[in-house]
């Protein structure tokens, strides 16, 4: 992504009480979550392949951070309670299918417990974001999202909806399917709640 691209990208975003910056890797976004993160405060972990990468879940457990992520849990009784507990977090953290360079923010759940967590909830949410996950409009976003991250996210997650086979989206009513909820953030009216890290490399699906 160019500069001005992400230029573009941010004052959309600003127009819409979102605040997004620009790093170049994503340890320098692991530095600034660990900087805006309180060590003695509540964190909910949104599954995200990225974050993962990151290891920010163990990073801010060493240093006495309470951490729900369902990627901890031991069965799906116990992921769906600390799901829930996420919902009352601090922070939240979590990643995106894809943003939009005219300033939204649009992500496909299997439960839902993620996009309720940025949409309300948590009093401050870190979404991070690869350039791969930036689209110019709505409409490329949800493209992306329906054809390249639901069947990748669906096959890693050991689902088997039609997509997968044919790589694109086919708007199926299978039981297997992981995209059971749509949602497009256009806006807070808490200013700043939501806090965007671009990363100028590309990750996650």
């Amino acid at each position: 992504m160019n500069k001005d691209t992400f230029y573009k990208l941010k004052e959309n975003f600003k127009n819409r009480n979102i605040d997004a910056e620009y790093f170049e890797t994503l340890e320098d976004i692991k530095l600034y979550i660990l900087s805006l993160v309180p060590p003695n405060c509540k964190v909910g972990i949104g599954h995200s392949a990225t974050l993962q990468e990151m290891n920010i879940t163990n990073l801010l457990i060493e240093r006495g951070n309470t951490v729900y992520d369902k990627e901890l849990a031991e069965s799906k009784e116990e992921a769906k309670v600390i799901k829930k507990k996420a919902l009352l977090t601090d922070w939240y953290i979590t990643g995106s299918n894809a943003v939009t360079v005219d300033g939204r923010i649009i992500n496909v759940d299997h439960s839902g417990n993620r996009v309720a967590a940025i949409t309300f909830g948590p009093d401050n949410v870190i979404i991070v974001a690869g350039i791969n996950k930036v689209a110019d409009t709505v409409e490329e976003g949800i493209k992306r999202v329906k054809n390249i991250a639901c069947p990748l996210n669906a096959k890693c997650a050991g689902y088997n909806p039609p997509c997968v086979e044919l790589n694109k989206c086919v708007d199926c009513v299978s039981d297997e399917r992981v995209c059971n909820v749509l949602s497009i953030i256009e806006g807070q009216s808490d200013r700043n709640r939501i806090k965007l890290c671009i990363v100028n490399e590309e990750y996650g699906l």
